[in-house]
């Protein structure tokens, strides 16, 4: 907003001159009106030689050395006012310009990403952890100043990825890529708008997951019916977290701070094995993640498993590998993104930790 200072600035001393010129002309000049003055200030600033006709310098000194010094101080004030105007256009409005293409242009070029709607209180948090995670992602969003608050609040959100409008319009969700998006979080304040996005999300996207944000429960029913993968309900969450404070304080003490830690990135994240992995036929021992990619497994999800509940907590060594197991780990996400490109078969571990 510097910029900005600098035209304000301008124009108050372009006034301030103005003023106390128009003051200088009515004191000097002989029997000079206030309307005379004040139109041989513009003249007089604005270069025109009419001006002499409405206060003549010849036989005044005087008033023709006050003359010289608005000249020359209007010329000056006007340069500046002319050369902050530019620079505020030219960097602020053309700069945002082809900012605006660049980011659209990114946008187009993602796939498997997430589209978040809606950065109210529940979608800033959800756009924190993907950022933190590094996972591609794209913000709609109904107002600028959301999303500029959250622009300027940190480093790492400035180039953030963003379109603006309303989520639960075709032509938004297209601008959001959605039908190349891997998963939308409906995070809007009302319910029915939430649930509105996950009708026209699922019938774009069959195969696309979706989480929506419910706070009323009599919508939880809707959404799922609709093609919601899974409703998160804000109070419910609330009112777990405020068991598990009383309850197990020191293994939320720990959570906490595992997601506050700045120094890592440590998260429990999951490893899906698809057709043509690496690991297809291999046991966790044979893996080793924690000597190979300094992770440590927790749980496993057989692909034969039907239940979303059917894991298998602390797995064994001679657990084997097939297409379609979900790992769930626990390590840092540089690790972790590490695992999963050699579980997919685009890297090796290299690098990996002792």
């Amino acid at each position: 907003m510097d910029l900005r200072h600098r035209l304000i600035n301008a124009l108050l001393m372009m006034l301030a001159l103005s003023a106390l010129s128009t003051v200088g002309y009515m004191l000097i000049g002989d029997h000079v009106s206030f309307l005379q003055a004040l139109y041989m200030v513009a003249v007089t600033v604005m270069g025109n030689s009419a001006g002499e006709e409405i206060l003549s310098t010849a036989n005044h000194p005087g008033l023709r050395i006050f003359n010289i010094g608005v000249i020359i101080l209007g010329w000056a004030i006007a340069a500046y006012v002319l050369a902050s105007i530019t620079t505020f256009l030219v960097e602020g409005e053309i700069t945002n310009i082809f900012w605006r293409r660049k980011m659209q242009k990114r946008i187009s070029e993602l796939k498997q990403h997430y589209v978040v709607c809606g950065l109210g209180d529940t979608g800033r948090h959800a756009v924190e952890e993907l950022q933190k995670t590094r996972t591609p992602y794209v913000v709609i969003e109904t107002h600028e100043e959301s999303v500029q608050r959250l622009r300027e609040s940190e480093e790492e959100f400035k180039d953030l990825p963003y379109v603006i409008g309303d989520a639960t319009d075709d032509l938004v969700l297209e601008q959001a890529g959605i039908t190349r998006a891997k998963g939308l979080i409906a995070a809007l304040s009302v319910d029915k708008d939430n649930l509105v996005i996950t009708v026209m999300v699922r019938q774009k996207s069959p195969n696309i997951r979706i989480v929506a944000r419910c706070t009323d429960l009599k919508y939880a029913d809707k959404m799922s019916k609709a093609g919601a993968n899974s409703v998160v309900s804000p109070n419910r969450i609330g009112g777990l977290r405020l068991a598990s404070e009383v309850l197990r304080p020191h293994v939320v003490g720990f959570l906490d701070t595992m997601l506050k830690e700045q120094s890592r990135t440590l998260r429990i994240e999951e490893i899906e094995i698809s057709s043509g992995s690496p690991w297809i036929g291999r046991s966790l021992g044979e893996l080793s993640l924690r000597h190979t990619f300094n992770l440590l497994p927790m749980a496993v999800k057989s692909a034969r498993s039907t239940e979303k509940s059917e894991f298998q907590v602390n797995p064994p060594d001679s657990f084997q590998i097939e297409d379609g197991t979900i790992v769930i780990v626990i390590g840092d996400v540089a690790d972790i993104h590490r695992a999963r490109e050699h579980a997919q078969g685009t890297a090796h571990p290299a690098g990996a930790k002792a």
